[in-house]
């Protein structure tokens, strides 16, 4: 099931996305009564998907970023894959979703694309054991942990780097039924492929990312957990347009501009 969040003549909802591009007049929301965090009903009014505005499938209290889970992206940046997830915050502010403009940041002068299987948390948890991990997931959705690079590297702490905002673009839609353990990762910029890898790369697991990251805190329903990104991250430049695609969720594109 993918579930999108979208507005409509000033109005937010979430809705069930039904069909494809393949499906004649083109998918379409059924908006759902309440919230995709417990139960909810199907409303049987249907919008079409080309008359709203998609907005970010969720609205994080928290994004918690793992960084090196990919031992081919820790090389390509002179990194060796730490002992431990190396875990950051990305604030809220700094979520924005499909079609939204990427704000090219003042304080850098290169900025990268970074492709990631996005952890979409279904309800309040805090030291998952591993064989509960699912229980706590309401699905999975794209995202582009765009990251000041120069930023990241002189600065011991990664909050400005990773942070600021508009850098952390999530979308289309959160799918609900799909196995993670295996799916293609792809990151192109105007077209051009940059990146290209499998979460069955990743280092770590997500069943392992959750239960290190809840030993710690407590997740609430709508928190991200961002599970790293493969080789072949690379600079945006304004004016660039970049898409980030995942196998069985869909693709999220969004356009660099000048800040403001």
């Amino acid at each position: 099931m993918r579930i999108a969040r979208f507005s409509i003549d000033g109005n937010v909802a979430f809705g069930v996305v039904e069909g494809d591009a393949s499906t004649e007049g083109g998918p379409v929301l059924d908006i759902i009564k309440g919230h995709p965090f417990a139960e909810f009903e199907r409303s049987g009014q249907k919008i079409p998907l080309s008359k709203v505005r998609l907005l970010p499938p969720v609205l994080p209290n928290k994004v918690v970023g793992i960084g090196r889970n990919y031992a081919e992206h820790a090389a390509e940046l002179g990194n060796e894959v730490p002992d431990a997830p190396v875990a950051f915050f990305k604030p809220s502010t700094s979520v924005i979703g499909p079609g939204d403009p990427i704000a090219y940041p003042s304080f850098s002068s290169e900025v990268h694309h970074e492709a990631e299987l996005a952890v979409v948390i279904g309800r309040m948890c805090r030291e998952v054991p591993r064989e509960r991990v699912k229980d706590v997931i309401l699905g999975y959705t794209c995202a582009n942990d765009v990251t000041a690079r120069d930023i990241q590297q002189r600065e011991k702490q990664w909050a400005r780097a990773k942070g600021f905002d508009s850098s952390c673009p999530l979308g289309p839609w959160v799918e609900t039924e799909l196995d993670p353990s295996d799916l293609g990762i792809m990151c192109t910029v105007n077209g051009e492929q940059r990146q290209l890898g499998r979460t069955s790369d990743m280092v770590r697991s997500i069943e392992d990312l959750i239960v290190h990251i809840t030993e710690a805190m407590t997740l609430l329903p709508g928190d991200v957990v961002l599970t790293g990104t493969p080789a072949g991250v690379g600079p945006l430049n304004v004016g660039d347009e970049v898409a980030v695609t995942i196998e069985g969720i869909g693709t999220l594109t969004n356009k660099v501009i000048k800040r403001g």
